[in-house]
């Protein structure tokens, strides 16, 4: 079975072309090609088991934990999009966790309340983030954007926005209007590769409905053509 893997050496980029026998996982074949074959190859890895996230890369494509997805036979790998390369498949991943940051995406001003069952659910998916990137990778708009704060940040803003214990939800919302939910397309392509079945575009959404309900709007409709020139 061959393989191909996109690799950085520091200066350059190039692809590098492997044989192996067929093996039950991509992060196993990756082991294996360092293992027995070239001992520079460099990947990211941690808990084996699609928990950490660490192993994030793209197939053929798309972005899939290592661990997690089988390997075929002339699958190409490389590194997630729009990160910093390190070397071979490992990125820089402090940059995306910088947008929390931006985004104001963490508890402000802590209420005591109590919770329902309703309400744990509310936000309980979102929390199942695992750290990936994954959707970061899959998101177009960054390739326009650089600043965008991205689908992981603004589905943690949701989550704490939404959260009875928060009591200050307008910091979060007045974070998020420059850079976040309406410079997103609403591709649904981070949704289609979330390991965790998180859902970024419906939490935008959302977001979208409570900065419209605290006073803002979409900055993009003032340059909206509609098609109505030239009638009066």
């Amino acid at each position: 079975m061959k393989i191909t893997i996109n690799r950085f050496n520091g200066t350059k980029t190039y692809k590098k072309e492997f044989h192996i026998d067929r093996v039950t996982t991509l992060l196993n074949a990756l082991y294996h090609i360092k293992e027995n074959i070239d001992p520079t190859l460099t990947f990211s890895s941690g808990c084996r088991s699609g928990v950490c996230g660490a192993c994030a890369v793209m197939k053929n494509g798309k972005e899939v934990l290592a661990c997690s997805t089988t390997v075929e036979d002339t699958d190409v790998i490389a590194p997630l999009r729009y990160h910093d390369i390190q070397k071979d498949l490992k990125v820089d991943k402090s940059r995306t966790k910088e947008t929390l940051k931006r985004a104001n995406a963490y508890l402000h001003t802590y209420k005591d309340e109590i919770l329902t069952a309703n309400d744990e659910k509310a936000n309980e998916r979102q929390s199942d983030c695992i750290l990936c990137d994954s959707c970061y990778s899959a998101c177009p708009v960054f390739a326009v954007n650089s600043d965008f704060l991205g689908p992981f940040s603004l589905s943690r803003a949701y989550r704490y926005a939404v959260d009875k214990r928060e009591g200050d939800s307008m910091t979060l919302i007045n974070a998020i209007q420059q850079n976040g939910v309406w410079d997103c397309t609403l591709c649904g392509e981070c949704t289609a590769v979330c390991p965790q079945n998180i859902d970024p575009k419906s939490d935008i959404l959302n977001l979208r409905s409570l900065s419209m309900q605290a006073g803002f709007s979409d900055p993009n409709m003032m340059s909206m053509n509609f098609g109505t020139s030239g009638f009066l």
